[in-house]
């Protein structure tokens, strides 16, 4: 089905004569298998997402780590791009460490060492919840990844530590209180480059909603405001050098078209030169 198509049967639905019947289908359909990547509902907070959602693991079992070590630790995708070149960039001006904020098992490390150099010396900290900290631990174990350490806290890992870099890529939105200028308020010591990608950013108001994500895992996650975002983040003394669109993600709503968008977003920032 073509975009223009499928827009249309969309706005269709959404009329108010048939728009009832739809959210009754997609409510019953994204609480099944049926409903895997789709998202649905809005609510005020992440407790309140959890209380309407069947109980469930969420990111925390081993079945979601699948696709990261059979495919996803050994290739690259066409938004992995502009962080792999930002990446480099940093490492050439002298970064060394890197705190990766729900890196999975360590893909991008696996991933980005097949085109870019890395440093004789890096250390790469991946924040992750249990079942991906284990089964990542193994996998750097058994492919002798001296590079790499997991960790299960987040606040210490930020708060405690002094990264060079900053990534999260399509992971920092799905926690439950962790906007990048909120962490960054945090440090000792602030990363001087942040590498964000695979964001939920459009140009309307934050809000919360609900995603299946496939092996009985319903997720709540922020959507944020694209100005709002950046500015925060600027405000503590970062330059906005770079964004990219990130096709291959977007939100359709049911019953909130107003909340939908085709895209996600990538950023780097860079500290501002003193």
């Amino acid at each position: 089905m073509t975009t223009a198509l499928t827009q249309s049967v969309r706005e269709f639905l959404e009329g108010p004569i048939t728009r009832p019947a739809l959210l009754r289908w997609r409510r019953q359909q994204f609480l099944t298998t049926q409903g895997a990547g789709a998202y649905f509902g809005l609510f005020d907070s992440f407790n309140a997402a959890r209380a309407w959602l069947p109980k469930n693991p969420e990111f925390d079992q081993d079945a979601l780590a699948a696709e990261y070590v059979t495919i996803r630790a050994r290739k690259v995708f066409a938004y992995d791009y502009p962080v792999m070149l930002w990446l480099e960039h940093a490492f050439r001006e002298g970064a060394r460490s890197v705190l990766d904020i729900g890196g999975s098992v360590g893909v991008h490390y696996y991933a980005y060492r097949r085109y870019i150099e890395m440093p004789a010396a890096l250390t790469w900290g991946i924040v992750e919840v249990p079942a991906m900290v284990s089964i990542g631990r193994k996998m750097a174990a058994d492919q002798k990844a001296s590079a790499l350490n997991f960790t299960e806290d987040l606040q210490s890992a930020v708060t405690e530590g002094a990264a060079d870099i900053w990534i999260s890529a399509g992971a920092i939105h799905y926690l439950d209180d962790a906007r990048p200028s909120r962490l960054l308020a945090s440090c000792k010591t602030r990363p001087r480059h942040i590498l964000l990608n695979k964001l939920p950013l459009y140009g309307g108001e934050d809000f919360i909603t609900a995603q299946n994500v496939g092996e009985g895992s319903i997720v709540p996650l922020h959507v944020y405001n694209k100005r709002r975002f950046v500015r925060d983040i600027e405000a503590l003394g970062y330059t906005l050098r770079d964004e990219w669109p990130v096709h291959e993600r977007g939100l359709y709503l049911p019953g909130h078209p107003e909340r939908s968008f085709s895209s996600f977003s990538g950023l780097y920032f860079q500290v501002d030169p003193k």
